[in-house]
């Protein structure tokens, strides 16, 4: 009986043992595995904080590849615009001449069309002259003399000169009689009935016409049959 009891208690003190020890055991693995979770999670925070800090070093990279492009963008604009600006510059001191030119010109027109007008009236009346010269010889000759047949003559040499200097001006008498009515040419202030004539045929000039080239200078006053 006492051997019995000494067994209980050596059995009983040996499942104490086991179990203390199974607590120890326990215990170093709950200790492991909660050092395995914080390696874990320093691990984790490392890998997270890596990461972060190489997204921050790739945006300042980025930053510093975009400041770099940004400004060269602008030198390349700076120096677009100073050659426009120095292009426009020269274009605008070229119209500044050029207006000045064109300034110049216009007085110049100005100026030689008054010498041309001038030197035209001058050359006309220096041709007509000669034909004034002639009508007061023979307004003095007619004061003198009373022979109306040398007054004659001298009125038709007068009226050859003119017609002489109307020539070499370019100036041409429009013909009229016997010619088709042109109410270009012609100003009718008179009609007839006279089966004799073809219709709108002039019959009659009262006052000549004249024309220089393709200019009317005075229209023809003729009669004209229907």
């Amino acid at each position: 009986m006492k051997d019995e009891i000494s067994n209980e208690i050596k059995n009983d003190g040996d499942l104490g043992k086991d179990k203390e020890i199974a607590c120890e055991e326990a215990a170093d693995n709950k200790e492991a595995a909660c050092e395995a979770v914080d390696e874990a999670a320093n691990g984790a925070g490392n890998a997270a904080e890596n990461e972060a800090v190489n997204e921050v070093n790739d945006e300042t990279g980025c930053e510093a590849a975009c400041e770099a492009s940004l400004k060269e963008e602008i030198d390349n604009l700076k120096s677009q615009l100073e050659e426009k600006t120095k292009k426009c510059e020269e274009y605008f001191s070229m119209l500044q001449r050029t207006a000045a030119e064109f300034d110049n010109y216009k007085k110049r027109t100005v100026k030689e069309k008054e010498a041309i007008y001038t030197d035209a009236m001058s050359d006309v009346v220096a041709s007509f002259l000669p034909v004034v010269d002639n009508i007061e010889r023979a307004l003095l000759a007619s004061e003198k003399e009373a022979d109306f047949k040398a007054l004659r003559e001298g009125i038709e040499l007068i009226y050859r000169q003119f017609k002489e200097i109307m020539t070499k001006l370019g100036v041409e008498e429009i013909k009229a009689l016997g010619e088709k009515f042109d109410p270009n040419l012609h100003n009718a202030v008179m009609h007839i009935e006279d089966s004799e004539y073809e219709e709108n045929v002039i019959v009659e000039e009262f006052q000549k016409g004249y024309k220089f080239k393709d200019k009317v200078i005075r229209h023809s006053m003729v009669k004209v049959a229907n």
